[in-house]
Parts: C-alpha cells; sequence; structure tokens
C-alpha cells in the first residue's frame, strides 16, 4: 500500500506548480495545467493563458529557431499540458492514446474539415484578407490592371451581389478576383519622409461570370464603396501564417506609419503598418511592443520629452522589404500613427 501513495505523491509533485518567484515571472498566477483546443482558439490565445508574456511561447515549449517558424501543428482536441522538466517548465501535447481524440485524423481529413484544421498563430478572420493582398505596390503598379467600367443600371457605388463590367480582363487568370484603388505613399519619418512603398487600398472580391471584350463580373464582397475605375488583381493563394509568436533577438526601433481604414485612434484588433520590414530583420510571428511618446511643458515653458510608455502589442504577419503588417493583440491605452514599435 505504501508504494502506491509514495507514486500519488511523486506524480502530484510533478505537476504540482509553485508560486512564480520575482526572478522567474514567466507563468501567470493562475497558470492552467492543462487547456483543451477548441475551434477558434490561436497560438496567441493560448500561450496568453499560461503566460505573462505570449512571445515567450517558444521558450517554455523548449523551440529552437527552425521550429519558431515551423512549430508543431495544434487541432482542436489536443491538450497542452504543462509539465516541470529538468530544464523548467515545459508545455507539450499529451500523448494519452487510450483517450477519444477524435481530431487526431489523418492529414488528408484534417485539410478538408475546417473546425479540425490546426490552429492559427493569431485570429485568421482579422487577417486573412491582408494575407493574400498585394497591399504594397510601386508608385503606379496598378495603372495597367483591369478595371471597373460601371454596372447596367448606372450605379455609382457598388458592393456585394452588385454585376459590374470589367475592361481589360483577361481569360487565363481564372475566375477569382481581388479589387483594389491606388492609396496613399508611406513615408519613413525616421528618414526624413522618405516614400518607402505606396499602398494599395483593399476594397473586395469578385467572380467573373462572363469573359469577353468587356467581362461580366459579380461582387461577392465588399469591405468599402466600390466604384467606377477600381482595379482588379487575380486572387493569390493565401499566405498561409503558422510561426509562434516570439520577440525579436535584436533592437527593433520603428514606427507606426499608417492604420488600415484611416482611423487615427488604434485599438485592439486594428490593423497597422511599421516602417520596418524584412530588410531591418522583422519576419512573420514577431511581437514587438508599442510605445508612445510624450512631452510636456516645464514650469519655464520648455518641452520636456516625457519617459516612453508602453501601451500595447503588436503581432508582425506580413512582411515587405521595408514595411510590414501587424495586428494590434494588445492595447492598455489609445495607440496613435507616429507610435514607437519596440523589441519587448
Amino acid at each position: 500500500m505504501r508504494k502506491p501513495i509514495i507514486a500519488m505523491i511523486l506524480f502530484l509533485s510533478l505537476f504540482s506548480i509553485p508560486p512564480v518567484n520575482a526572478d522567474n515571472n514567466l507563468l501567470r498566477s493562475d497558470t492552467p495545467h492543462r487547456h483543451v483546443v477548441v475551434p477558434g482558439d490561436t497560438l496567441w490565445g493560448i500561450a496568453a493563458r499560461f503566460l505573462n508574456d505570449p512571445w515567450r511561447w517558444p521558450e517554455i515549449w523548449g523551440f529552437n529557431r527552425d521550429q519558431v517558424k515551423n512549430p508543431h501543428l495544434i487541432y482542436p482536441g489536443d491538450i497542452v499540458i504543462l509539465r516541470r522538466t529538468p530544464y523548467g517548465f515545459r508545455l507539450s501535447l499529451e500523448d494519452n492514446e487510450d483517450e477519444v481524440r477524435t481530431v487526431k485524423l489523418s492529414p488528408k481529413i484534417r485539410s478538408e474539415l475546417s473546425d479540425t484544421a490546426a490552429i492559427p498563430s493569431i485570429p485568421a478572420a482579422a487577417i486573412e484578407p491582408f494575407l493574400s493582398q498585394p497591399l504594397v505596390i510601386e508608385r503606379d503598379g496598378l495603372d495597367n490592371a483591369p478595371y471597373i467600367l460601371g454596372s447596367s443600371d448606372n450605379r455609382v457605388v457598388l458592393s456585394t451581389g452588385n454585376t459590374a463590367y470589367i475592361s481589360g480582363l483577361p481569360k487565363d487568370k481564372g475566375s477569382t478576383w481581388q479589387i483594389f484603388r491606388p492609396g496613399k505613399a508611406l513615408k519613413d519619418p525616421d528618414q526624413k519622409d522618405q516614400i518607402i512603398g505606396y499602398e494599395a487600398t483593399y476594397l473586395g472580391n469578385a467572380k467573373a461570370i462572363a469573359l469577353a471584350n468587356v467581362s461580366t463580373v459579380t461582387i461577392t464582397r465588399a469591405t468599402e464603396e466600390i466604384l467606377k475605375g477600381d482595379r482588379l488583381v487575380p486572387a493569390p493563394k493565401t499566405i498561409f501564417n503558422n510561426y509562434a509568436p516570439h520577440a525579436p533577438d535584436f533592437p527593433v526601433n520603428g514606427r507606426i506609419i499608417s492604420v488600415y481604414g484611416g482611423i487615427t485612434e488604434i485599438g485592439k484588433g486594428a490593423i497597422v503598418t511599421l516602417n520596418k520590414g524584412q530588410m531591418d530583420g522583422l519576419e512573420m510571428g514577431h511581437v514587438l511592443a508599442i510605445f508612445r511618446k510624450s512631452q510636456d511643458k516645464s514650469l519655464t515653458g520648455e518641452l520636456v520629452q516625457l519617459p516612453d510608455e508602453r501601451t500595447g502589442l503588436a503581432f508582425v504577419f506580413r512582411v515587405f522589404d521595408k514595411i510590414s503588417y501587424a495586428l494590434v493583440v494588445q492595447s492598455t491605452h489609445s495607440i496613435k500613427i507616429l507610435d514607437a514599435v519596440k523589441t519587448p
């Protein structure tokens, strides 16, 4: 009888989690022992359940640098557990063949069932349109693209479900198209407002139903008003971002230079444009801290630079040469254009 009791004590001690001390503030004070993955979960969301700093996910999972870029796929029904190991606490997937785990299907079936697909890094619905769009173009990058001539009922504004007529639509580029309008120049405030790209404004999707000299399409999605003269670009395959959230291992000092939708007050869920990109070492999955720069007047009337105040976190999901796009995943105060982004 004594041996089973000792074994049980050892088993419980393996999974008991002592309070986190000040020197190792990695785990949350309310860290669960396990989490059952459900449809709609994300790597970021699960990391936030266990960690005070979700971008330290690779550290507690035990990833090396290559695994950060190609993490283990996690599916609904999987059980993430927290273990104590000789190397510290580690997260892993429970491997218990005695349990019924209906999501442990063949890769082929997984690819066919959306609610058993591998969970993404961040909410797919928030960033899906941005994963396949050009977004950053050359100055005249849309000048030769097919464009909307109008509609049979002379609508000024087109929206979802409307039929539109297109000039210059090729017959060999498929039937699925995205609609854009040339946007603003993107300037780097740290380089004397040097133009580092031009933004293409995504307006919606269209499906070709008749190809001719003047082709016919149906607007299948409209995120903004679609007008005569707006341009069409073939819809590419979606870039699936499954990078584990992680902080850059080098200093980053950039800025928010634009926000999707043209708003000036930015909060959680906003898509922001950064003046740093692949040439600066940024990659998909990088998490950056957002800081507000503030000034105030001294008693003598002089402007004094106040210490930077951290106001949120941004998750980089699309990277170009000099520009990247990030989802604001946390905000404690309002965020504004020109706020700084740095390595957390």
